[in-house]
């Protein structure tokens, strides 16, 4: 009696020390950027933009200043021009330029932190008064980190004020240009939007494989009520998964209730 209550109280427990020691600070990683998110999302505007700004501006100095290391400080390998040089104008504005994109680690540790930090803390007071994050707010937020990096990089040479706004509507157009990008790239293709409860059901029963088969015979969604073991029968689809799908869709109470 005795040791059935003492194997009754036996409680197992996960083992934890097999998993993967990256697996396992990956996931405590995830946690952490979750509750910092939640946290964040809860302060006023002026709060949620200062943490980004400085937070984006630290990741964007680090990045910074590893390239500036990988240069080996290129600026010092640049020949500097005698006092007594008349250089035309042009010729200096474009010696500084490059004195600018040649710094060492210093140098692109606070150029990188001014764009990374100017863009994102833009974006996020974009985003909080918008309500939405779009190509607008994504170009804005460009242009103002690009000007301001093209001012403090001392890119702009003689003419500050006119090189840091042609350098924020590059950087505008080329933002603008990647969102639209990556948006065309993210969206699934047309044809899947209509195969959305069809894949469900599939992936319930694990015959994904069969998603083809459905899309072959134009099997959509609103067919779904419909399907007969004749139609499954003809996109060839074994004995066996026809079975499952149709006792699955006779199951469903909306499917059933539409067949």
């Amino acid at each position: 009696m005795g040791e059935g209550k003492q194997g009754a109280l036996v409680v197992e427990m996960p083992n934890t020390s097999n998993q993967n020691p990256i697996t396992q600070l990956q996931n405590k990683f995830k946690e952490l950027e979750t509750n910092f998110k939640g946290w964040l999302s809860k302060q006023s505007l002026p709060v949620e933009a200062a943490v980004v700004t400085a937070t984006s501006g630290l990741q964007g100095a680090a990045i910074g200043g590893f390239m500036g290391t990988l240069t080996q400080d290129m600026s010092s390998s640049l020949p500097t021009p005698p006092p007594t040089a008349n250089l035309n104008p042009q010729a200096m504005a474009s010696f500084q330029q490059a004195q600018a994109l040649a710094g060492g680690p210093l140098v692109q540790a606070r150029n990188f932190a001014v764009m990374t930090g100017a863009n994102a803390g833009i974006s996020c007071v974009l985003k909080r008064i918008r309500g939405k994050e779009d190509v607008q707010s994504s170009m804005a937020a460009a242009f103002g980190s690009g000007a301001l990096f093209s001012l403090v990089s001392g890119m702009g040479g003689p003419n500050p004020v006119p090189n840091a706004l042609t350098s924020g509507i590059f950087f505008a157009l080329v933002q603008g240009g990647l969102f639209e990008l990556g948006r065309k790239f993210s969206q699934p293709p047309a044809e899947d939007t209509h195969y959305v409860r069809t894949r469900s059901l599939l992936s319930s029963l694990g015959l994904q494989n069969y998603e083809k088969n459905f899309k072959k015979g134009l099997l959509t969604d609103t067919t779904l009520p419909l399907l007969t073991d004749s139609a499954l029968r003809d996109v060839r689809i074994p004995p066996g998964p026809r079975l499952l799908i149709l006792d699955c869709i006779q199951r469903d109470p909306e499917l059933r209730k539409r067949r």
